[in-house]
């Protein structure tokens, strides 16, 4: 019998593992380091990540956090591999249980528009489009030098 899938919040995260998986998932960018953002949530006390294993393999995982008012999905990615056995839809429940236990009222997640293919996963969980914008501003303005620059290359890359 094949195990079954196990999503959690491990005490200890394999930040690598879990890096590698959202890379193979196409997930992450240059302007934004994935380890460094999982660190921001767990020292912050208010994000962690959870993972989905099958047997010892990590076949998914997520970060989730919230700011009192809103909880935010980020990450969620099922190994390419795995898909299509219910992870997604497990990280996004157990994504949304955590950030009901605290309280929060509200859960966003962000779709970018080269994915939207995964709208439609979104879409049947009884996710719905805000008919919002979504704006940032980099604190940092070396970084945000840098950000813009990779952005723009990213942007290039995908015309081509």
């Amino acid at each position: 019998m094949e195990p079954a899938v196990i999503v959690t919040e491990p005490a200890e995260i394999d930040v690598a593992a879990v890096v590698a998986l959202w890379e193979r998932c196409g997930l992450t960018r240059p302007w934004n380091d994935a380890a460094d953002d999982i660190r921001i949530a767990h020292d912050s006390g208010h994000g962690t990540v959870l993972v989905a294993t099958l047997g010892a393999r990590l076949v998914g995982a997520t970060m989730v956090g919230h700011d009192g008012h809103r909880g935010a999905i980020y990450y969620l990615g099922v190994d390419p591999d795995a898909r299509r056995l219910g992870i997604g839809r497990r990280l996004v429940e157990a994504a949304e249980d955590w950030v009901r236990a605290r309280g929060v009222p509200k859960i966003n997640l962000l779709v970018r528009k080269e994915n939207a293919g995964v709208l439609a996963f979104y879409e049947a969980l009884g996710w719905r489009d805000t008919a919002t914008v979504c704006l940032y501003r980099a604190l940092d303005p070396d970084k945000a030098e840098i950000e813009a620059r990779q952005k723009a290359e990213w942007a290039a890359r995908l015309t081509r």
